[in-house]
């Protein structure tokens, strides 16, 4: 099933990354860099789901998942993080998030994830 997949990170090197491993699973893809571009590009596109960073400059991925969760409540939206730690995911499943992505990116691992939120599924089930 292709989606259309809107990713956020302030990394220009973590958005080409994340591109090509979705392009390679025959998704289409829409970058922003920040929140405040992410918020825009979604109200223009909706797309089907979001791979937003947890840590950027000008606004905290979770204060910009709290702002998707007001466009749509029901959008999947997946954190993507280095940090794994047990208190960062249960921060990320309380804020709404559908999932956690660990970074650095493993292209099998963003596959599952995309599957199981794009059927309507969480992490946290």
């Amino acid at each position: 099933m292709s989606a259309k997949v809107l990713i956020v990170d302030d990394s220009a090197l973590a958005r080409r990354m994340v591109r090509m491993a979705l392009e390679e699973l025959g998704h289409s893809v829409e970058e922003a860099s920040d929140g405040a571009q992410a918020l825009e590009r979604y109200a223009l596109n909706q797309h089907d789901v979001v791979i937003l960073d947890m840590v950027m400059h000008g606004m905290y991925g979770l204060e910009v998942l709290q702002n998707f969760r007001q466009l749509n409540p029901k959008l999947p939206v997946i954190i993507a993080t280095a940090d794994i730690q047990r208190s960062t995911r249960d921060q990320v499943r309380d804020a709404g998030a559908a999932a956690m992505l660990n970074k650095p990116l493993r292209k099998e691992e963003l596959r599952e994830l995309l599957s199981l939120v794009l059927s309507g599924g969480t992490q946290w089930t």
